[in-house]
């Protein structure tokens, strides 16, 4: 593996590399999102999340198209999370109970007989805070139980939102990302619970895989939305880069002529697939000690194994970005440009905003990142608000 150059700046670093398609990204195919929009669309509080345009933004800074994919209102859950949690749930207990996922939906679980026994199913995982809220609203969708692990340092407002989402008993633990999943693991074999984990390792891949094509369902509603339009550049944010992998692995199955420039964009202090794309040598690569950093649902210390191949090589641009980016996109959006609408998006969703404004103000990034007039930029604003009082504090 070789990079073209890393290049430093004050607020963050990029590395740039020639990107290649991969045999990888046939995982996540146009095919596998509509069935993950399929099931979605059984549940009785989905909604299509809106495609924002921001026009006057794109017009101030000389290039074609600015669309936000919000997914602050995603199942009343303030984040993109439950797209996987509940898909990867449905495929666990058609597997489990017997039934034939392609011929079931959300409405074959409102049978008594079946949610008795959904009711004797247990599962588990750790998370940084969306994951595991989008776990206990699964649960509680399907009338199973659900225990939720979280790191070392997570602010209160975030275990108690999981809670209140579902059906989960939420704990901070006193570890890291990483260890606190591992403890989940732990439990998950000592107690018959069913680890539910959107990160993967050597023996346990298939369920990621279908959390991520839960998260499909967003890229399938963003192509129906664009009207035709396709986007040029794809900025994606990643903690272990399963929604990164997954949505970008889907706009490349799509592109016939051109594949979209895709930057993956993490925070510095947790920032585990840059640090691995810096190493050369292919190989993912740990971020040790607790890393700490406002972007909460993205510090995560290991990529995810199942995306890792394709986040490698197919992307076009991987940046590593302080605190201070996401907070001037957490601005930027709630303070719009001209009429463009107003966008509430927290820590985690408003990096890739951040860092894009910073791009657009310099004429030597602009190049670096291959944006011009005719550029159509495509983002995902994967929260809002979620830490309530956090975003007060940078917003207001």
């Amino acid at each position: 593996m070789s990079f073209v150059r890393e290049c430093v700046f004050e607020q963050f670093r990029i590395i740039c590399q020639n990107p290649k398609k991969n045999s990888e990204t046939l995982c996540f195919s146009r095919e596998k999102a509509e069935k993950a929009l399929r099931f979605h669309k059984s549940i009785p509080s989905y909604r299509v999340t809106s495609l924002i345009g921001l026009k006057d933004a794109a017009r101030q800074n000389g290039i074609k198209s600015i669309y936000v994919k919000d997914e602050s209102s995603r199942f009343g859950l303030k984040a993109f999370k439950g797209l996987g949690g509940s898909y990867c749930m449905f495929r666990i207990l058609c597997e489990k109970l017997g039934l034939d996922e392609s011929s079931s939906d959300y409405t074959t679980f409102l049978s008594e007989e079946i949610r008795q026994a959904c009711s004797q199913i247990e599962f588990v995982t750790a998370t940084d805070g969306n994951h595991g809220k989008g776990i206990s609203w699964a649960a509680k969708l399907f009338g199973c139980k659900a225990h939720v692990f979280m790191p070392k340092g997570t602010v209160e407002a975030r275990r108690k939102a999981i809670e209140e989402a579902g059906s989960a008993v939420a704990e901070i633990t006193g570890w890291n990302y990483d260890r606190t999943v591992q403890h989940a693991a732990a439990l998950a074999e000592k107690n018959g619970w069913i680890l539910i984990q959107d990160t993967a390792w050597d023996g346990y891949e298939t369920y990621p895989k279908w959390i991520i094509d839960g998260y499909l369902t967003m890229a399938a509603e963003t192509v129906r939305q664009m009207n035709g339009e396709f986007p040029t550049h794809i900025f994606l944010q990643a903690g272990v880069g399963a929604m990164a992998g997954g949505i970008e692995a889907f706009f490349m199955n799509l592109a016939d002529d051109f594949l979209p420039l895709v930057t993956i964009v993490e925070p510095e202090e947790a920032a585990c697939i840059y640090q691995s794309v810096l190493a050369g040598d292919g190989e993912m690569h740990s971020v040790d000690g607790d890393p700490v950093t406002i972007m909460a649902g993205l510090n995560c210390g290991t990529p995810c194994k199942v995306v890792w191949p394709l986040l490698r090589d197919c992307s076009s641009c991987f940046c590593a970005c302080k605190d201070s980016v996401t907070e001037q996109g957490m601005r930027a959006y709630a303070n719009p440009v001209g009429s463009d609408p107003a966008v509430v998006s927290g820590e985690s969703g408003a990096v890739t905003y951040g860092l894009l404004l910073s791009i657009l103000q310099s004429d030597e990034l602009r190049r670096l990142f291959h944006i011009d007039e005719n550029s159509v930029i495509l983002l995902i604003s994967t929260e809002g608000d979620t830490d309530p009082d956090g975003y007060r504090r940078v917003v207001e």
